[in-house]
């Protein structure tokens, strides 16, 4: 569902998806969650937006696991142009 997804950065290397879990199951119904391993962030699904923004305000900026997190709404993802490094050309396609 749109606007239901969250950012949540600045997560612990140590953090899973169960952490996070529990983490937002006081602020709503957790659909899914899903913890970027090794890379400090992470994503909540909410079941509805409301729940969603209630969970961001509740936690935008609290201490977990000794690390202020950063909650926001998810952007979805970008779709650029090229299917190459960085949005670029691909190599065979440049013109010399």
């Amino acid at each position: 569902m749109e606007g239901s997804k969250l950012y949540v950065g600045n997560l612990s290397y140590s953090v899973t998806d169960g952490d996070l879990k529990e983490l937002f199951s006081p602020h709503g119904e957790v659909k899914q969650v899903n913890v970027i391993e090794g890379r400090g962030f992470g994503f909540v699904e909410m079941s509805s937006p409301a729940e969603a923004e209630k969970a961001k305000e509740a936690l935008d900026g609290s201490d977990f696991q000794g690390r202020t997190l950063k909650v926001d709404i998810a952007r979805p993802p970008r779709s650029g142009p090229g299917g190459g490094p960085r949005g670029g050309p691909r190599r065979e396609n440049r013109r010399y």
